[in-house]
């Protein structure tokens, strides 16, 4: 029987085999390794001397967020103004989340990128983040049909929701990396995911307690543990689906 999740043979061929590093093919086998202490540690290693372009970039989207957010807020002022219906307000919301979601997902994947290419040591530049507009549509795509697919899994009974949460997290850079349509990026995601979803999970929580504790001397310590879970996200990517020469370059 055909698979019908199969990826395109043209993007298995370009994954480098470089190191121990995985492929697409490997990665939805479950042919790959997984260690939360080796993945943070190298993480850790490879945010020294790259803190400052990766807060550059951070705050790059902060900047991009908060102007889109801004020129929305003005775009409803005559609405409340003029006391709008609330159907009307209503659309008009919806369509400023889909404009915000589509101004700022290729900036989102333009971070992990900046990611890859650190977890790679190849040169990074914060103003790269700008640079995935092309696969815009690709991006937003895969995203609504992931919270589609997640939200009727909260529908069934709540787990299969929780499980599906932590599945497709490798979906959207799929789509970036490996030029993957929507569906086929979280079904590689999800067969990857799957072969070592608690594993995977336990190390997500352990990022959200990173994350609160550095959060607490006045959000200092994000300087340092931003930089470096991003990197580590990255290097989960790395070493269960490899990287595309054109995508670090």
């Amino acid at each position: 029987m055909t698979d019908i999740y199969k990826t395109p043979d043209s993007n298995l061929n370009n994954t480098i085999p470089a190191g121990n590093y995985g492929s697409l093919e490997k990665g939805i086998a479950g042919d790959y390794e997984f260690s939360i202490g080796a993945t943070l540690s190298e993480a850790w290693d490879k945010t020294k001397n790259a803190k400052g372009t990766f807060n550059l970039a951070f705050f790059l989207y902060f900047m991009a967020s908060m102007a889109i957010m801004m020129v929305g807020q003005f775009a409803m002022i005559p609405l409340m103004s003029n006391q709008a219906d609330p159907s009307t307000i209503i659309t008009v919301s919806l369509i400023e989340q889909v404009i915000f979601n589509l101004i700022l997902m290729p900036i989102a994947m333009g971070l992990f990128v900046l990611a890859l290419r650190r977890s790679v040591d190849s040169p990074i530049d914060a103003t790269s983040i700008f640079s995935h507009y092309r696969k815009t549509f690709s991006i937003f795509g895969t995203m609504l049909l992931m919270y589609l697919m997640i939200l009727i899994g909260y529908i069934l009974f709540i787990l299969p929701g929780i499980y599906l949460t932590f599945a497709y997290m490798l979906a959207l850079p799929l789509i970036i990396d490996k030029n993957l349509s929507p569906w086929q990026a979280l079904e590689a995601s999800r067969k990857a995911i799957s072969k070592r979803w608690f594993s995977i999970f336990f190390f997500m929580i352990i990022c959200l307690l990173i994350m609160i504790i550095s959060t607490i001397p006045l959000g200092l310590g994000l300087i340092w543990t931003m930089p470096m879970l991003i990197i580590a996200y990255a290097i989960i990517y790395r070493n269960i689906f490899g990287y595309e020469t054109e995508t670090i370059n």
